[in-house]
């Protein structure tokens, strides 16, 4: 099994693309975008786009705010405008919340001008591709908390070598949006609204000499006597103070739904806090009485970068993103053969070939796709599971029905995962160019055992 020295210099000695030969990484937040590539000396950094900022990264219009494809389009355009077209584009995309369903990120990525060769990438394995890169997440259990400005959601990964499965997720997402909650409070404290204005604001205060050590000294203060300190001004909008009172008052309705949020996944995991407010200081004294924090803190990594500079470092090569279906993947159906009832097993994936977003695999039989005949004028009964990769007996997943087919009628039977890794059936007409007939299955089980019991 690899080990986490040996992952990160086996990804160290790879070579990095060349200038000509440029794969970068974009990350859709809610206001901003962020894109990122692997520089000279094999580290990801941002990439310098025009408007943006270092901190937040490129402000989106208010027409690409409402729509992920537009989102997607305005970054890359401002990509190329300077710096030409790529040649791979990784597209960080949230597991649970799926900004860019199947049919509309095969629309934008496809209908990208000028379009590069493109792959989505669950936020969590982006995320863990950094800490992998970094020797930083050995084999175990991983929390990924991404708290954002829309909500807090947390992601359980199992690390194994190369491979970083998704066993469970849960999130918190609020009317108001969580991280837009949160500043909501702290500009309602200063008496300001929550614009723009009051937004660039804030973060010219969050950026100030010394606003860290401020903010902890403050908050170190009021805990040991409130009564004299919760009026201390952590920071100035202008001649407008938020105090101690207003900042712990909006932080007590994060680490409430934070500590909710990461119940519902299970306790005893190594938590990886990311996003915009993983940036607080005292979030990270809130968790780390309660967890055991690993990956960013301490380090030079902006938490809110970390998914896109991971994404970087997978378009470039550098890493495996592991996110990949551990299982194979199996259908039985059952038919009279001389008078006694039959059991027939296909494999129609094996261990480790399915890809999120990428096309269907089907089923084959020495290098030639298996064709499967449809019963004519009845649906065809047939159970999808997984064979885990020690072999052993297939755990049933989910029973389908295959549509009636005509007589001589035949197909390929194939699997995929879309973008968020909701796996599909894909029955395809032998001849044909199109998927044909698609059955959704949901989400594949990763954790044998446990789901077995």
């Amino acid at each position: 099994m690899t080990t986490p020295a040996a992952s990160a210099a086996s990804s160290a000695s790879a070579v990095p693309p060349s200038p000509a030969d440029p794969a970068v990484a974009v990350d859709i937040g809610t206001h901003h975008a962020r894109m990122a590539e692997v520089g000279p000396d094999g580290s990801p950094r941002l990439v310098d786009l025009p408007g943006a900022t270092l901190d937040e990264g490129l402000p989106l219009s208010a027409a690409a705010r409402a729509s992920r494809v537009a989102a997607l389009q305005e970054a890359y355009d401002a990509y190329r405008a300077r710096h030409g077209r790529a040649r791979r584009l990784v597209v960080v995309v949230a597991r649970r919340e799926r900004p860019l369903p199947d049919a509309e990120l095969a629309a934008a990525l496809g209908g990208l001008r000028d379009a590069p060769e493109v792959r989505p990438l669950g936020a969590p394995h982006a995320v863990l591709a950094l800490l992998r890169h970094r020797g930083a997440a050995g084999d175990g259990r991983y929390a990924v908390c991404d708290l954002g400005a829309r909500a807090a959601e947390v992601t359980l990964c199992a690390v194994a070598g190369p491979s970083v499965a998704v066993l469970d997720g849960a999130e918190h997402a609020p009317a108001a949006g969580l991280g837009d909650a949160f500043d909501a409070a702290l500009l309602a404290g200063a008496g300001l609204p929550h614009d723009a204005a009051g937004r660039a604001a804030l973060a010219a205060a969050r950026r100030g000499p010394d606003a860290g050590q401020r903010l902890r000294s403050a908050l170190d203060r009021a805990a040991r006597n409130p009564d004299v300190y919760d009026a201390t001004t952590v920071y100035w909008l202008g001649e407008r103070p938020v105090t101690v009172r207003d900042f712990r008052t909006a932080l007590a309705a994060v680490t409430t739904a934070l500590d909710g949020t990461l119940d519902t996944v299970g306790t005893g995991h190594a938590v990886v806090p990311v996003g915009g407010l993983a940036r607080l200081a005292p979030l990270h004294t809130h968790l780390a009485a309660r967890h055991r924090i690993t990956g960013l803190a301490g380090t030079d990594v902006d938490p809110c970068h970390a998914a896109v500079l991971g994404a970087a470092l997978v378009a470039a090569g550098l890493v495996d993103p592991g996110d990949r279906y551990p299982h194979a993947v199996c259908v039985s159906a059952h038919r009279m053969v001389g008078g006694r009832l039959r059991s027939e097993e296909l494999e129609i994936s094996p261990a480790g070939a399915l890809e999120p977003g990428r096309a269907p695999v089907f089923a084959q039989s020495g290098g030639r796709p298996v064709n499967v005949r449809p019963a004519p004028g009845a649906q065809r009964r047939v159970v999808v599971g997984v064979r885990g990769t020690a072999g052993g007996p297939v755990l049933p997943v989910r029973t389908v029905h295959i549509p009636p087919g005509a007589p001589g009628d035949r197909c390929h039977l194939g699997v995929r995962l879309s973008a968020d890794g909701v796996a599909h059936l894909v029955l395809r007409p032998v001849g044909a160019t199109t998927t044909g007939t698609e059955i959704e299955l949901g989400r594949l089980p990763v954790d044998l055992t446990r789901t077995h019991h």
